[in-house]
């Protein structure tokens, strides 16, 4: 859909003559794939119009006051789109229509519609400032909220200034007993709610906030991770399988070097440059948060990385189901009675790697590549206190001796 263009048209509407057996003129814009329709006022002998080139025939008196008041018409029509798209704001087509008619556009939006605009603005950005799998999730989520809608109110949409406080405590309920949604995913999706709602006040749709006072319920956040001695079990053992000793190689990489999946999977030679340093360095762009990633190789990373001579990629591809299939059956292998997926390897390049190595929190936010640094102290700021905890029962150990 281009969002730089509109569509004028205008038509007669044949079933309906007045006394004069005159046919009314309507137009109709279509603007995102979204139409409004609505009378010009004028009418015209229905064997007069001619469609293909939007005008009255013949040349009478009539005829030319029609098409004049019609080209006003168009003209105004684009004027008010210009006005709209120079003003920097999200808009519909009934925002056209009502900047057409002179009347304030920013009054009686839905929360559907305005999930939409900004759906549609975040997919013209992807790449850009945002990454297709965030887009894929705000998609997601005005589904739930458009079902929730139906499900709660029997509506298909609902107005901004008819949200009451409770939406998100229901909406939180349904996605639990309806969906099965487990907590930390409710949270997501209400976050996103909540997203389209601060949208909506900016922009001037909403004038008050009706979630100010809500408080999404806390979720336990257990970081599974492998420690030193899981670790250096998991390294040193030697597994008959090709196929396993390759899914252990991405594993361990991983754990010295933080990359997700994806980032890995997409894991180039030319992403590998030499520093300022003079040693070898990851940079590429991580497409969560589309934030660079710059870090370092760690001897146990550089010596995993020249076992494999791909052309292009540095390691062959696998799906991620697989990975983390494989994963599990490395997990019973070992002995190590942990859940292990392509996520637990980043874990344990935050904790065992860096932080109980005393790598301080803003530069292992940086190594994660997080979008900021509350999101690296929320997840792993109780194992810095379960390392300052062993800390300092060492030290009390050797003030006691």
């Amino acid at each position: 859909m281009n969002i730089n263009k509109i569509s004028v048209l205008f038509y007669t509407d044949k079933a309906k003559l007045n006394k004069q057996n005159k046919t009314p003129i309507k137009c109709r814009l279509t603007f995102l794939g979204k139409r409004k329709t609505f009378s010009t006022g004028l009418f015209i002998n229905l064997g007069h119009w001619h469609s293909k080139q939007q005008k009255a025939k013949p040349p009478n008196p009539d005829n030319n006051y029609i098409n004049t008041q019609l080209s006003l018409i168009s003209q105004k029509i684009n004027e008010a789109f210009l006005f709209l798209q120079v003003s920097n704001n999200i808009f519909d087509v009934e925002d056209i229509y009502f900047k057409y008619k002179g009347e304030n556009i920013k009054t009686h939006k839905t929360l559907l519609e305005v999930f939409k605009l900004h759906n549609d603005q975040m997919n013209k950005l992807i790449g850009i400032e945002y990454a297709n799998s965030t887009y894929r999730k705000f998609l997601e989520a005005r589904k739930h909220t458009s079902n929730f809608i139906n499900f709660q109110f029997g509506k298909s949409d609902i107005l901004l200034e008819s949200i009451k406080s409770n939406f998100l405590q229901d909406f939180d309920f349904y996605l639990k007993s309806e969906l099965g949604h487990k907590q930390i995913t409710i949270n997501k999706s209400i976050q996103r709610v909540r997203k389209i709602i601060k949208l909506a006040l900016a922009e001037g749709y909403l004038q008050k906030d009706p979630f100010i006072l809500f408080k999404p319920k806390r979720v336990s956040n257990v970081i599974v991770f492998l420690n030193s001695e899981e670790l250096y079990a998991l390294e040193n053992y030697q597994f008959a399988q090709k196929r396993l000793s390759f899914i252990q190689d991405l594993f361990v990489f991983s754990c010295y070097t933080g990359l997700p999946y994806k980032e890995l999977m997409n894991l180039k030679h030319n992403n590998i440059i030499k520093g300022f340093d003079d040693n070898l360095w990851i940079r590429m762009k991580r497409e969560k948060t589309n934030k660079n990633l710059s870090i370092p190789l760690l001897p146990k990373a550089r010596g995993i990385m020249k076992k494999y001579k791909n052309e292009n990629y540095i390691f062959p591809k696998i799906s991620n189901q697989k990975y983390n299939s494989y994963l599990k059956e490395i997990g019973i292998i070992i002995g190590i009675e942990k859940k292990f997926t392509t996520h637990t390897a980043r874990k344990t390049f935050a904790s065992t790697v860096l932080l109980y190595n005393d790598v301080p929190m803003e530069i292992v936010s940086e190594l994660l590549g997080h979008s900021n640094m509350k999101i690296t102290q929320d997840s792993y700021g109780k194992v810095v206190q379960k390392k300052i905890s062993n800390q300092i029962k060492e030290l009390k150990k050797k003030l006691k001796d």
